[in-house]
C-alpha cells in the first residue's frame, strides 16, 4: 500500500481526555453548589434547586442553588461595602489581585477545561486550547490595565457595583471578559453565569475565595428569575451577553435609571466570499466560523455569500469536508463538533431547520449519523436559500449554514447588510484592495479579512443594530466600567508605594548585617551568561560612609562588544515575538523580585545610605515598574491616520533594536526596572551600564534575570566606567540607540559620536526624577507608516 492510500484510508483514532479530575471536584462538593456571597458558601433561602446536566450523556453533573430576590440583594450589598475599600487601592495593587488569579487559572487550565466540556458539551480541543488560555490572557491583560488607569484613564473613576449577566456558549471566557475589566478598573461585581452552564463560575469562585478581599466577586445561580432580580437591583451598571429578545427586556427595564448598560447581543454574521479567494482556505474558514462550539456562537458566519461563478466549486468542497467532520464525545481529542447545549435549544435548531425546508431551500447532511445518547445535532449545510427567509434572517444559533450566490461586490454588500444584525463578518479575496474596500462597508463591530473567529483581549468587541451596542476588550471596553471623576488630579502610582504596601499587609522585617562570610564575585551579564570582564579588572564599590562593601568588574571595549553582538543576535526574534509574550517575561521578574525584596532593600540601603523604609519603597516602586511595563507590552498601539486619499494609513510603533543604556545615579533599582524594563517591553535588545554609585545593584539583579526566562542576549550588563562606555556604545555602529544619563560633558560625547552612524541619542540628568512613562515609550520606539490603498 503506497503512503497516498494509507493517507487515504486511515481514520483518526479515539483520543479520550480523562473526566475523572472533574468528576472528583464535582464529588468533594457532595454534587451540590451553593451561591457565592461576600466569600462565603451559602444555601439559597429559596432553598430551591435545578439540575446541571452533562449534554454529550444527558445525565445529571450536581444541583445547582437558585438565588432568590433576597440572595441578589444580599449579593449586591456585599460588593457595596467591598467596593469602598477595593476602588481605593492603586493600580499596581489590583494588577496583583489580578495577576494572580491569571495564575491560579493556568495552574488550573485542565481541571477547568475538563470542567467546562463537561458542563457544555463543546470539544475538548476546543475549550484547552482556545477558552482557558483567552480566560488567563484576559486577567493577564487587564492586569495591565488596572496598573496604568491613572495615567491612561486619568479624570475617571470606578462606576461602583456592577451587574453581569453572561451566556451558556463560553461560560468561563464570557465571565473573563466582565469580570477582568470590571475590577481592573476599581468596580466590584455580582455576577449570575447562565443556567445551563454554572460549574466553571463555580470553581473560579473558589479562586476568588482564595485570592479576593470579601465581596469583591459574588457569583449566583439561577434562572431568568435572577437575571431580572439583578437588572431591578441597586447596581450601577448591567452589562449583559445573551439573546437580543432579552437585551430588549434589559434596555427597558433600566430605562430611565441611572445605571450604565452594555448589550452584546445576537448576530447573523455573513462570511462572505469572492471568485479569486483561495477556496480550500475558505472551506477551513467556514468550518471555524459555523461549526466551531457546535455554531452555538454568536458571530458565528452562519451566511454564506459566495460568488455565483464560484458557488458550486465552494459547495463541492465544502460537502467534501463536511463528510470528514466527526460529531461525538466531547471528552475525545479526536472530535470535531460536540454536543448541543440542552433539548430546548436543540429543539429550536430542529425547528428552525424544518422551516428552511417548507420554505423552499435545499438541506443537506453528512451520510453519518450523530451519537443517540446526548443532545447532537449534525452539520448542516442550505443552499438555494432566499434573502429573506427565516434561515437567513434568525439567529438559529446551531452547526446551520445557510448558502446564497451574489454576483457584484455591491451586491454581496447588500446581502451582508441585509440583516437587523451587526455584530462580525468574514470577508474572503486574495485582492487585498477588495477586501478593505467591503470591510468598510460591511455594517458590523468586528471584521475578519480571510480569517474568522479571532478573538483576544486586547481588540475590542461588539455589535452594531440589533446586536447590542458597548465594547468588551481593548481600551474601549474599559470606558463601560469607568465614568468621569470629580477628582481633578491624581497622584502617580510611584507616590502610592507607602499606602500599596500597607494595603498589602507587607510586613517584611529589614536587617541590615551585610557581611558575608565569602566573598561574592560581582560578574558581568552577557548572552544570558555570568562572564569575567575582559580587562581582568575590578572596580571598589563603596559605601555612603567610604566603606569597600564590594567590587564589580571593570567593563571595556571588547565587553561592550561581545555584549552587543549577543543583543544583536536576539532582537530580531525578541522584536517579533508577541507583547503577550513579552509581559508574561516581564511579569515574571517582578515576582521573583518580589521574592528577594528584602536582599534588594538592604543591598541599597547599603550602597547609598537610605533607611530601611526608603529603601523598601525604592524595591515597592521598581516591582511596580515591572508591572507598567508588562502592561505596556500588549497595550502602546499605533493608529490608522486620516490621510485624504483612499487607503488606510496604519501607523505602527515598533522597536528601535539594539539599545545601549547608561543609568543615573539615583534610584539605582528603579532606574533600571524602570528604563530598561519599558525598552524592553517594546521589543528592543539591551546593553546596561549601571550607574558607577551603586552597581552592585545590577550585579544582583542579574540573578533574577536568569531565573525569569529573560531570553539570553536580550538583556546584557556590563559594569565599569559610565563616560568610556558611553563613547564605545555610541560609536559602536551596531547599536541603534543610546540613552545616558551624566554628566554635559558626557552628553555631549555621546550626541557627538552617534554621527557615525546617526544613531538615535536621548540623554538625561545624571540625577533626579525620572523620566514619566510616555516620554520613555516614545523613545523606545520608532514609526512605521504603513499605507494600504482600497477601492474595487
Amino acid at each position: 500500500m503506497t503512503i497516498p492510500e494509507i493517507l487515504e484510508t486511515l481514520d483518526y483514532g479515539v483520543a479520550p481526555e480523562t473526566s475523572k479530575p472533574a468528576l472528583d471536584w464535582i464529588a468533594a462538593h457532595d454534587g451540590k453548589f451553593q451561591l457565592f456571597i461576600n466569600n462565603e458558601w451559602r444555601d439559597p433561602s429559596s432553598k430551591e434547586w435545578f439540575d446541571s446536566i452533562n449534554p454529550a450523556t444527558a445525565k445529571k453533573l450536581g444541583d445547582i442553588a437558585q438565588a432568590s430576590d433576597a440572595d441578589v440583594q444580599d449579593a449586591v450589598k456585599a460588593a457595596r461595602k467591598a467596593f469602598r475599600s477595593w476602588c481605593q487601592l492603586s493600580g499596581h495593587a489590583r494588577a496583583r489581585y489580578l495577576y494572580a488569579i491569571a495564575r491560579q487559572l493556568q495552574k488550573h487550565s485542565r481541571l477547568f477545561a475538563v470542567l467546562e466540556t463537561l458542563d457544555n458539551g463543546k470539544p475538548i480541543r476546543e475549550t484547552r486550547d482556545i477558552d482557558i488560555p483567552l480566560v488567563a490572557r484576559h486577567f493577564y491583560h487587564h492586569a495591565g490595565w488596572a496598573q496604568i488607569m491613572s495615567t491612561e484613564l486619568r479624570g475617571y473613576e470606578p462606576l461602583g457595583v456592577v451587574g453581569q449577566i453572561i451566556p451558556w456558549n463560553f461560560p468561563l471566557l464570557m465571565l473573563a471578559w466582565k469580570i477582568a475589566p470590571a475590577l481592573a478598573m476599581g468596580n466590584t461585581v455580582v455576577l449570575k453565569p447562565a443556567e445551563f452552564t454554572s460549574l466553571t463560575a463555580l470553581l473560579f469562585a473558589e479562586i476568588c475565595e482564595k485570592i479576593l478581599p470579601p465581596g469583591v466577586v459574588n457569583i449566583i445561580t439561577g434562572d431568568g428569575r435572577t437575571g431580572a432580580a439583578l437588572v431591578n437591583a441597586d447596581v450601577d451598571k448591567i452589562a449583559f451577553t445573551g439573546s437580543t429578545d432579552v437585551g430588549r427586556i434589559i434596555r427597558k427595564a433600566t430605562a430611565g435609571t441611572a445605571k450604565k448598560l452594555s448589550l452584546e447581543l445576537g448576530g447573523k454574521s455573513p462570511f462572505i466570499v469572492f471568485d479569486d479567494a483561495d477556496l480550500d482556505s475558505a472551506v477551513e474558514g467556514v468550518v471555524d466560523a459555523i461549526w466551531f462550539n457546535q455554531g452555538q456562537v454568536c458571530c458565528a458566519g452562519s451566511r454564506l455569500l459566495v460568488q455565483e461563478g464560484v458557488a458550486e466549486k465552494m459547495y463541492r468542497k465544502l460537502k467534501a469536508r463536511m463528510e470528514k467532520l466527526r460529531v461525538g464525545d466531547p471528552l475525545d481529542k479526536s472530535v470535531d463538533i460536540g454536543a448541543i447545549v440542552a433539548p430546548v435549544q436543540l429543539q429550536r435548531i430542529e425547528s428552525l431547520v424544518q422551516q428552511g425546508i417548507a420554505e423552499g431551500a435545499h438541506m443537506w447532511q453528512p451520510s453519518w449519523s450523530c451519537p443517540m445518547e446526548g443532545y447532537y445535532y449534525p452539520p448542516t449545510l442550505f443552499t438555494n436559500v432566499a434573502p429573506a427567509s427565516t434561515i437567513a434572517q434568525v439567529e438559529i444559533f446551531g452547526p446551520v449554514l445557510a448558502a446564497m450566490t451574489f454576483r457584484t461586490p455591491e451586491e454581496a454588500v447588500k446581502l451582508a447588510n441585509n440583516i437587523r444584525f451587526g455584530l462580525a463578518a468574514s470577508i474572503w479575496s486574495e485582492d487585498i484592495n477588495l477586501a478593505l474596500d467591503i470591510a468598510t462597508q460591511v455594517k458590523a463591530g468586528t471584521i475578519w479579512i480571510n480569517s474568522t473567529n479571532l478573538f483576544d483581549a486586547a481588540s475590542g468587541f461588539g455589535g452594531y443594530r440589533e446586536s447590542g451596542f458597548g465594547r468588551e476588550g481593548g481600551k474601549e471596553g474599559l470606558f463601560e466600567y469607568v465614568k468621569k471623576s470629580n477628582v481633578e488630579s491624581q497622584k502617580s502610582e510611584v507616590s502610592k508605594v507607602k499606602k500599596t504596601k500597607a494595603k498589602l499587609k507587607d510586613t517584611r522585617p529589614l536587617t541590615f548585617d551585610l557581611r558575608p562570610a565569602i566573598d561574592r564575585t560581582a560578574k558581568l551579564f552577557i548572552n544570558g551568561k555570568q562572564a569575567r570582564p575582559d580587562s581582568g579588572y575590578s572596580i571598589e564599590v563603596k559605601d555612603a560612609n567610604g566603606t569597600v562593601i564590594g567590587e564589580v568588574g571593570q567593563g571595556s571595549r571588547k565587553d561592550i562588544r561581545n555584549a552587543v553582538e549577543a543583543a544583536r543576535g536576539a532582537v530580531d526574534k525578541w522584536s517579533k515575538s508577541t507583547g503577550h509574550g513579552k509581559a508574561q517575561i516581564l511579569y515574571y521578574l517582578g515576582e521573583n523580585l518580589a521574592a528577594r525584596a528584602d536582599e534588594f532593600a538592604k543591598r541599597i540601603s547599603q550602597q547609598t545610605g537610605a533607611d530601611a523604609e526608603s529603601a523598601m519603597g525604592e524595591v515597592e516602586a521598581s516591582i511596580e515598574s515591572l508591572f507598567t511595563a508588562a502592561a505596556w507590552a500588549d497595550k502602546y498601539d499605533g493608529a490608522v491616520h486620516n490621510t485624504p486619499i483612499r487607503n488606510v494609513t496604519l501607523a505602527v510603533p515598533e522597536a528601535i533594536g539594539v539599545m545601549g543604556i547608561l543609568l543615573p545615579d539615583d534610584h539605582s533599582l528603579l532606574a533600571l526596572c524602570r528604563l530598561a524594563a519599558s525598552a524592553l517591553a517594546m521589543g528592543n535588545a539591551l546593553v546596561i551600564v549601571p550607574s558607577p554609585i551603586a552597581p552592585l545593584t545590577a550585579t544582583d539583579f542579574y540573578q533574577v534575570l536568569e531565573t525569569s526566562d529573560v531570553p539570553a542576549g536580550t538583556f546584557n550588563i556590563v559594569t565599569g566606567d559610565r563616560d568610556e562606555l558611553a563613547k564605545t556604545l555610541a560609536e559602536h555602529d551596531d547599536v541603534d540607540v543610546v540613552w545616558y544619563a551624566g554628566s554635559a560633558d558626557g552628553q555631549k560625547s555621546v550626541q557627538t559620536a552617534s554621527a557615525n552612524n546617526m544613531k538615535q541619542t536621548w540623554v538625561m540628568p545624571v540625577s533626579g526624577d525620572l523620566p514619566e512613562m510616555d516620554e520613555i515609550l516614545r523613545h523606545a520606539t520608532q514609526v512605521k507608516n504603513i499605507w494600504v490603498p482600497y477601492g474595487g
